[in-house]
């Protein structure tokens, strides 16, 4: 058994495409679930659904929606953005220019006359994936309380971390799409899938087994000791 910390290590998202001849196992599917099952949701309300879709006309037909990234997202991903490995090293922070489509590198190229390039990026990822799992929330079922906004996204978090850690245990890459949740696909998703509309899709997933193994990326952390405090904040370990 891999060690947990050692999974953690090489938990990545892996925006390549997947191999859509290669399905997930059913046994490998029930696992992720059962992962997603026992993540801690305050005060175990467990408000959440998860729509697994596989098929692969369901699968086209979402990809079909039209979800370009908004331009405020490009806007502040873009300023999040280092444009070499010599950056990622001195920042410790943030994202490569090159794990991002070419068209995202400069937000002023996003406009919305008719002559702006069509971004098609979500889509295509979609469709080359053999599942996808939606997740839903239910607001109404969270905890009356004046922290219930907050604990529901810390529940979310937990779902989905305890799906990713054990999506890297099984050897399956995974990619967070946070697209589907925007207001005019979240829509068509609902009507595509007969998602009730009082349930919020909060995050989907693409499964599956890379195209090209090829892929890789600088992964950066703060040291330990650039974010710990002991005792009281200043005081370094």
């Amino acid at each position: 058994m891999r060690d947990l910390l050692d999974i953690m290590w090489q938990r990545h998202t892996c925006r390549t495409a997947y191999n859509p001849a290669m399905t997930i196992r059913e046994e490998d599917l029930q696992r992720i679930l059962d992962a997603a099952r026992w993540a801690p949701t305050a005060h175990n309300k467990q408000n959440f659904e998860i729509i697994v879709v596989n098929d692969k006309p369901r699968l086209a037909a979402i990809a079909a929606v039209d979800m370009p990234p908004a331009e405020t997202f490009v806007r502040e991903t873009y300023h999040s953005l280092s444009l070499s490995e010599a950056e990622v090293l001195r920042r410790r922070t943030g994202l490569l220019a090159g794990m991002l489509p070419e068209s995202w590198h400069e937000p002023e190229a996003i406009k919305d006359d008719a002559d702006s390039p069509p971004h098609t990026f979500v889509g295509r990822t979609i469709q080359q994936c053999p599942t996808l799992l939606i997740v839903v929330h239910d607001a109404r079922a969270a905890a009356p309380t004046s922290l219930q906004a907050a604990e529901d996204l810390m529940s979310l978090g937990c779902v989905m971390q305890n799906i990713w850690l054990m999506t890297e245990s099984l050897g399956i890459s995974m990619q967070v799409l946070s697209g589907l949740g925007e207001s005019v696909a979240e829509s068509r998703v609902h009507a595509l899938l007969d998602i009730p509309q009082h349930l919020k899709i909060a995050f989907a997933v693409r499964l599956g087994y890379p195209l090209d193994d090829s892929e890789s990326y600088l992964r950066m952390r703060r040291k330990i000791q650039d974010f710990t405090h002991r005792n009281r904040y200043g005081v370094r370990a």
